[in-house]
């Protein structure tokens, strides 16, 4: 059971309302975590519109899937790894690529270069060096990758942590966690 109340459609304010229409006109539906994070709407207004921002990023869906993925796996958010994979499925990313995106592994190298890197943020949070950053241009990624990777990490690092510290009831179906 939720640590908060799940808004209801029906008891929220017009703005909350609004905000909802357009995710179930996303999703199909209001996924729990977005009744939960509506307890604030500023707080909702602050994950939808960055949800729609990086919609339209330079790093596409697909990739920023295997990054919401990787973060989530890290940061033992069952919610947020089994969203993201239903997610990245339906942007086209195979099953096995998201299985190694939850470690941080791709077959690609640059994808590789680029999930290690979002990973290293997290582990060091944000304490990365000149080196780690240019390794990842190396690999033919540019600044702007490189800050949204950024971006994509701290939207879902708060995703994670109130799906974690609010234990919001799962709505997509289960994937495992790995360790690694």
């Amino acid at each position: 059971m939720s640590h908060v109340p799940l808004v209801e459609h029906e008891f929220a304010t017009e703005a909350v309302k609004r905000q909802f229409d357009e995710i179930h006109a996303a999703f199909g539906a209001v996924p729990a975590m977005f009744r939960a994070v509506a307890n604030s709407p500023a707080a909702l207004a602050s994950m939808w519109g960055s949800f729609g921002a990086f919609a339209g990023g330079t790093l596409g869906p697909a990739l920023g899937e295997q990054i919401a993925v990787a973060v989530a796996n890290r940061n033992a958010c069952a919610y947020c790894l089994s969203a993201h994979t239903a997610l990245g499925r339906k942007a086209g990313v195979s099953r096995e690529a998201l299985e190694a995106a939850q470690t941080g592994a791709s077959d690609d190298p640059r994808t590789a270069v680029l999930l290690g890197f979002a990973l290293k943020l997290v582990e060091d949070r944000g304490q990365v060096t000149a080196q780690d950053v240019q390794a990842v241009r190396d690999q033919g990624w540019s600044d702007e990758h490189i800050v949204e990777v950024m971006g994509q990490v701290a939207l879902n690092l708060f995703t994670n942590y109130v799906n974690v510290a609010l234990q919001v009831p799962l709505d997509f179906p289960s994937v495992a966690l790995k360790r690694g």
